[in-house]
């Protein structure tokens, strides 16, 4: 059987089928055993398990914030499925930042991260997962990328340097296990507190995240090794920095187009028309625009919407 009709299965479910259909009763170790005598290779051969060895903490804060999201029942059967995003100072595992979205997305992560660099300062690094957000994993080059040797980075991916933050990806969810072990307290802790109170909407949980923050971390704040913090002053130019950019070219009406979005950019010195230039549109996290022309800001426009979600945009 192991060689006609079985042939190719693999230990484990031939011997189910030995069981299940031909009434066999073996052990796989014994279906292992006749496959080796018969000089038969395994189907699937089974790795060794890689060496892990645990990573040292940084000594202070600021110096590396770990971030992620967790997708779980936070509202249990009173409200909608939400994703919780956070941020963690790898020093003391202690939560920076924590936000509420419907999914994991860009929006979300640039909220906790303005926020952690409003509330506590720009970080030296981030550590996070091999995500489409963070960094690119898809396989599309185009011929500008593959003449530079790089592809171009997320929207994320170009904050970060501009804010003087380095990336670390984490390959495994082993590799960022205090922020994986932060999750499993929260959805223990914070997840009752939120029954207590009946709290049942994503508005409603943003709101109470802020005293849940200071109670969690009153209660469980660890000092870091090093007490010298390492977080940097945040730029003035922060809601700048933190927005989606994109190249345009001006209409001959001089207007900008982004998406179902446009901006009509006034006269230039002396009546002087902008068609035709190339000119840098930046989307806050806000959803204000901003048009930048050699660096010179030619015009604004307000959020259209007090619920704007930032998000890429094609096109």
């Amino acid at each position: 059987l192991m060689t006609t009709t079985y042939a190719g299965f693999n230990d484990v479910h031939l011997t189910e089928k030995l069981r299940e259909v031909h009434h066999l009763v073996v052990r796989r170790s014994t279906v292992r055993h006749i496959r080796l005598a018969l000089g038969r290779p395994a189907t699937r051969r089974r790795a060794a398990p890689q060496h892990r060895g645990r990573r040292p903490r940084k000594p202070a804060l600021g110096q590396l914030v770990q971030l992620d999201a967790s997708p779980y029942a936070w509202f249990e059967d009173r409200g909608p499925r939400a994703t919780l995003h956070g941020m963690i100072d790898d020093a003391t595992s202690m939560p920076l930042a924590l936000y509420f979205r419907p999914h994991e997305d860009l929006h979300g992560y640039v909220t906790i991260l303005d926020r952690t660099c409003r509330q506590s300062g720009v970080p030296l690094e981030l550590y996070g997962a091999h995500l489409n957000v963070f960094v690119r994993n898809d396989p599309h080059w185009t011929l500008a990328e593959q003449l530079r040797g790089q592809q171009d980075p997320t929207h994320f991916g170009r904050m970060l340097p501009a804010l003087g933050i380095g990336f670390i990806r984490a390959h495994s969810p082993q590799a960022k296990g205090r922020i994986e072990r932060l999750w499993d307290t929260l959805q223990d802790r914070l997840t009752s507190e939120l029954r207590l109170r009946g709290i049942s909407s994503l508005d409603a949980g943003n709101a109470f995240l802020p005293e849940f923050l200071a109670d969690f971390t009153r209660r469980f704040a660890q000092p870091p090794a090093d007490p010298t913090p390492a977080w940097r002053p945040v730029p003035r130019d922060l809601a700048d920095l933190l927005s989606c950019r994109y190249w345009r070219i001006v209409a001959r009406d001089n207007t900008v187009h982004l998406g179902a979005r446009w901006v009509q950019i006034p006269p230039g010195p002396r009546g002087r028309s902008y068609a035709g230039c190339r000119v840098e549109v930046r989307e806050r996290l806000d959803g204000c625009l901003r048009v930048l022309y050699h660096d010179t800001l030619l015009a604004t426009q307000p959020s259209p919407d007090p619920a704007f979600v930032l998000q890429p945009r094609q096109g």
